[in-house]
């Protein structure tokens, strides 16, 4: 192998390595406050908008969706910390693109308090909450 070949190739095996390196190591990142997403029940009295509009939480994946549907069952996801500055967020998936996700599922289901999904016959408001 010729000298010129193989320190393009080592050079291409660190750029590879580095950019696998960044991808992964904000997941690791624990700094700033937590965000959860949170499933509330919405009681039958409470006008929240357009019950029929509600996102159907049994159609959600949870492999793209796993904050949401732990949140659902559970009332509550993990954490997920920001990171510093906000640079997590870039190469992660976070709770807010999650609620953005659903957001754009269906816009009318949209509240002030989050979005409104049904799961199990039960209708719920998801939202990301800090500290909760």
């Amino acid at each position: 192998m010729r000298r010129v070949t193989r320190n393009a190739v080592i050079g291409l095996v660190v750029v590879v390595v580095l950019l696998l390196a960044l991808g992964a190591l904000p997941g690791y990142l624990k700094t700033g406050d937590p965000y959860y997403v949170t499933a509330t029940v919405v009681e039958d009295n409470e006008t929240t908008g357009d019950p029929a509009a509600a996102v159907n939480g049994t159609a959600l994946s949870e492999r793209r969706y796993p904050y949401t549907t732990t949140a659902l069952h559970e009332g509550r996801s993990d954490a997920y910390y920001e990171g510093y500055v906000g640079i997590k967020e870039a190469f992660t998936h976070s709770p807010f693109d999650e609620v953005s996700a659903l957001e754009g599922r269906n816009a009318t289901a949209v509240t002030d308090r989050g979005v409104l999904v049904r799961y199990n016959g039960t209708l719920y408001t998801v939202a990301v909450n800090r500290n909760t």
